[in-house]
């Protein structure tokens, strides 16, 4: 099935970002010009240290930049005050990282489930429910619904945060590195799962060192010297 790519979601112009820390200041990113449509997939490949995960923080709205522009579908959210920055990650973002970030003494559904108490309004208990299982369906682990994280190999692990980050329906999913944790066959099988969330319309961003990961998303970028080619 071929994703459906539609109009511009993600537009970054003029990207710039300057760490700051104890020693001298360090540019990370210079200029960086990013566009990601509706229904797109988007590999970003870099050298540790490339500034890959500083982008993906960008974009996710966990930081900001110190010069550019950002524009989200038709808005212009470059200087978005946190409190509305919140909101927006919460309504209109999906996050899969290398690390779980699982709560072990929830089962695979109520970790889930925890994704839907902010950004989505109120849902009834049949209703929260019926996406929770339907997320878990997606990444084929319906059937591990009541175990808890213990009891998960780290590839099922890592597709319950998958279905954590689905399960809102994002317009944007970021994924730091997903596979990173995994052996091979399992991070193929993660990639594809990230991979049939553009088929609703998602922009996918992934962030990754495997270039046959890369190969599979429908954009391959490189981030060098603070810019991308």
């Amino acid at each position: 099935m071929t994703a459906l790519i539609q109009s511009p979601l993600i537009q970054l112009s003029g990207i710039t970002k300057t760490l700051k820390g104890q020693d001298e200041p360090r540019t990370i990113l210079s200029g960086v010009d990013l566009t990601v449509h509706s229904g797109q997939s988007v590999a970003i490949l870099g050298r540790s240290g490339s500034g890959k995960s500083t982008l993906l923080s960008l974009i996710g709205l966990f930081d900001r930049p110190d010069g550019g522009q950002y524009i989200l579908g038709e808005r212009d959210i470059t200087k978005l005050p946190e409190r509305k920055a919140a909101q927006l990650r919460s309504a209109e973002f999906g996050f899969v990282f290398q690390r779980f970030f699982l709560l072990k003494h929830l089962t695979a559904a109520q970790n889930v489930a925890m994704a839907l108490v902010n950004g989505q309004g109120w849902h009834s208990r049949r209703k929260r429910k019926a996406k929770v299982l339907a997320a878990l369906d997606q990444v084929g682990i319906a059937h591990l619904a009541k175990h808890k994280p213990p009891r998960l190999s780290g590839g099922e692990q890592q597709r319950v945060a998958i279905a954590r980050a689905l399960v809102r329906e994002p317009r944007v999913l970021l994924a730091d590195e997903p596979t990173g944790a995994l052996d091979t066959e399992t991070g193929n099988l993660v990639v594809d799962v990230l991979l049939s969330a553009t088929h609703r319309g998602c922009g996918l961003v992934l962030v990754t060192h495997d270039h046959d990961h890369a190969a599979k998303m429908g954009r391959v970028l490189s981030l060098h010297d603070g810019k991308l080619a």
